[in-house]
């Protein structure tokens, strides 16, 4: 087949068109690079099968497609509340962009939502059906609301326009191509540590997330993709809630870094607690993670290695 990705630069575009490729289908990338990364592909630059296009998915495009996958905005805090009425944009005039295109020429479009639809959950763990808990007016909200949005018309194009659509909410995921400074728990803590920094733990550390490895996140998105039974929303993460300290404090034993543990506030409308439920992922698509933080995080650590020995130095020179 042949198979747009927007957003196909990015950590876990990457690793789609990847893995994409290796099927054997044709992959067209559409990343404005605002937080994607020409590194993270590369290496796949010169199969035949893959073609890159800068373009930001806020205008109109016309493909040849038979799947599209909508993966194109902003995914962390840093990045997405620096430009925050950009990714409102992104998210919104995206999908429907990405929408007009798949009703033209009768391609499946997957849109990547996000576990923070659920906000600060008051269900748990969180199951499909929740409505969520997401003040519309904070600073997280360009994310979380335009996220919402974009389901909202996912499903409106669905019932108003037949098109075919699946929808993945996507929980907290980790591997290589992480961006190194991007706020996320993972990579925050892997950088830090193997600098010997302080490690930083936003709260008091009691609050839990699931942290899905990149492979299983991709088998995943696939599989929601390929199937013909559902349409979703479906939850994908890995279900083994942990709290922030027992993340920190397994990420300074690996790392076998001297590192102390020090914590701040805690940011507003910050999640204190975030599980999927995933019995509709496991039953439909016959999917669930398979590998474990003590298997996945060695993997980043490595790749954050050298990354952050050079970051550090450079920051070490005078100026």
């Amino acid at each position: 087949m042949r198979i747009l990705i927007t957003g196909g630069a990015g950590f876990i575009g990457s690793h789609l068109t990847e893995r994409l490729l290796k099927k054997g289908h044709s992959v067209i990338i559409l990343d404005n690079y605002h937080t994607g990364n020409k590194d993270n592909i590369r290496h796949l630059l010169h199969n035949d099968n893959l073609e890159v296009y800068r373009h930001d998915v806020t205008e109109p495009y016309r493909l040849e497609v038979d799947q599209i996958y909508n993966l194109a905005c902003p995914a962390s805090p840093i990045h997405y509340q620096r430009s925050p009425v950009r990714t409102v944009l992104t998210s919104v005039q995206g999908i429907i962009n990405a929408l007009n295109e798949a009703k033209e020429i009768n391609a499946r479009v997957l849109q990547a939502s996000t576990s923070e639809v659920y906000g600060d959950p008051v269900e748990h763990p969180q199951t499909e059906k929740y409505w969520g808990n997401v003040n519309p007016i904070g600073t997280r909200s360009c994310y979380d609301e335009g996220k919402r949005v974009a389901e909202t018309v996912m499903f409106d194009y669905h019932r108003e326009n037949n098109v075919d659509i699946r929808i993945a909410r996507i929980f907290n995921t980790y591997g290589p191509r992480m961006c190194p400074d991007d706020g996320r728990v993972v990579s925050n803590f892997i950088v830090q540590a193997l600098r010997g920094e302080d490690v930083t733990i936003f709260g008091d550390g009691s609050q839990t997330r699931s942290f899905c490895y990149i492979d299983d996140m991709v088998d995943g998105l696939i599989r929601l993709m390929e199937q013909d039974e559902i349409i979703g929303p479906v939850n994908l993460g890995n279900p083994e809630e942990r709290s922030i300290k027992e993340i920190a404090e397994l990420i300074i034993k690996l790392t076998g870094s001297s590192s102390e543990i020090v914590y701040k506030p805690l940011p507003r409308d910050d999640p204190v607690r975030r599980q999927p439920d995933i019995t509709l992922a496991r039953t439909k698509l016959d999917w669930q993670p398979t590998v474990t933080l003590a298997k996945g995080l060695p993997k980043v650590i490595e790749y954050f290695r050298p990354l952050a020995v050079k970051n550090s130095a450079a920051t070490k020179m005078p100026r």
